[in-house]
């Protein structure tokens, strides 16, 4: 099976299969934003279930920067026992777990943030949760030197604490995304205007992430094909975008798309053709593939085995991206690889309610529940009720928020 075939990164680290564990937000860590117990168990359930390459959800960079009140927050060594712990999962193994950074600029809860920043003053809108979300601060120029430090600071605690490999989030509209985005960077400095600058950010990022951790431990980003809003981060663009990033070394260039406001990661108003191909975002990749030597990764929409398989046998792209379906099968590629799942069954919940069903939101919050159910140590429940999930997430928000308090 070619989905069995390892893969050698531009670094020279290897996965030893084509299956990975795409970056899912897991929402567990309550009080200081530290790594937890259940965190490493439900990685530990997905280590043991045969991934080449498993991702974390996003780990935030800086304290006065939290995008969700359960993140895990990595900005010094103060939890460093735990994230041990969580790296030693895949020790003694040929997997890689890879810890993916992020800070969500404006896209992150004003409840509990101080004060919330930007490349400028422009608000998110997503429909329905405006009041959820501040009016952000432009960022000066020395606080943007400091986030860059931050995103290579973090990624070094990583690597000595463990992990195998970082990925940069640069995808879904947090602050990477947002300088990239001409909708939300309105800068007339060198970090703004042309595409040029606006790229500028990911370029430092990813220069200063390389020099704290070296040239031989993986570096990977997940960058939007595009956020499918008029007057956004385009096609063209994103593809321009790869190829400095290619230029410069990165290892494993995963592709997604939209923003929370345009939520095209979720599979939200696709159009049927796309559901029957599964993969959202093959169009896209079929045409940077032709353009780049770095190793193409894809997440969003697979559901057969059999799709997937014929997309490495065509060197369509080089990894297998899988989210959603992990929560649900944990072993997932230990069975694909014994021949006894062929196709990944994903129910969608619904409440009946268009306001709660429409645009992903209850989805994300669903397949959290799975995830928190693994860190509890017990097996997914496909059968989970949508109305709990929402009561469940209420309660724990509220908890979460009372203990900023």
């Amino acid at each position: 099976m070619h989905l069995q075939k390892e893969l050698i990164l531009p670094c020279g680290a290897k996965l030893q299969n084509r299956i990975a564990k795409s970056a899912m937000s897991e929402n567990m860590s309550p009080k200081h934003h530290g790594p937890t117990k259940s965190i490493v168990r439900a990685y530990q359930t997905w280590a043991d279930g045969g991934a080449g390459l498993i991702i974390t959800g996003n780990i935030m960079i800086d304290q006065k920067a939290i995008a969700e009140p359960g993140n895990v927050l990595v900005e010094d060594k103060s939890d460093f026992e735990l994230l041990q712990q969580w790296a030693n999962v895949v020790k003694d193994t040929n997997q890689h777990l890879w810890a993916q950074i992020n800070h969500p600029g404006r896209q992150a809860i004003g409840a509990i943030n101080t004060e919330v920043v930007a490349p400028s003053a422009v608000k998110t809108n997503i429909k329905g949760m405006s009041s959820v979300f501040k009016m952000p601060k432009a960022l000066t120029e020395p606080e943007i030197l400091e986030i860059i430090d931050r995103f290579g600071n973090t990624a070094a605690i990583l690597k000595a604490a463990g992990f195998t490999g970082v990925q940069i989030h640069g995808a879904h509209g947090y602050l990477v995304s947002q300088f990239l985005s001409p909708l939300v960077n309105l800068r007339k400095d060198q970090w703004g205007g042309n595409l040029e600058n606006r790229a500028r950010f990911v370029i430092e990022v990813y220069r200063n992430i390389r020099k704290k951790v070296g040239n031989s431990f993986p570096i990977g980003i997940k960058i939007n094909s595009a956020d499918f809003q008029r007057g956004g981060f385009t096609e063209e663009e994103s593809m321009e975008v790869v190829l400095l990033l290619d230029a410069e070394g990165i290892d494993l260039i995963e592709v997604s798309g939209g923003t929370y406001e345009q939520p095209a990661m979720t599979g939200a108003n696709q159009k049927k053709s796309t559901a029957e191909r599964e993969a959202y975002f093959m169009d896209y990749v079929e045409k940077v593939r032709k353009l780049l030597k770095t190793p193409l990764m894809l997440t969003g929409g697979f559901r057969t085995v059999a799709t997937m398989e014929r997309a490495i046998i065509n060197e369509e792209l080089d990894v297998i991206g899988i989210a959603r379906p992990f929560t649900l099968y944990p072993d997932l590629p230990n069975r694909i690889f014994a021949g006894n799942l062929t196709h990944l069954d994903v129910p969608t919940p619904k409440t009946g309610i268009k306001m709660l069903d429409n645009g992903g939101f209850l989805d994300i919050k669903w397949h959290e529940a799975q995830i928190h159910r693994l860190g509890e140590g017990k097996n997914p429940n496909p059968k989970l009720g949508a109305f709990s999930v929402i009561g469940r997430n209420l309660l724990a928000t509220i908890k979460q928020l009372l203990f900023k308090k």
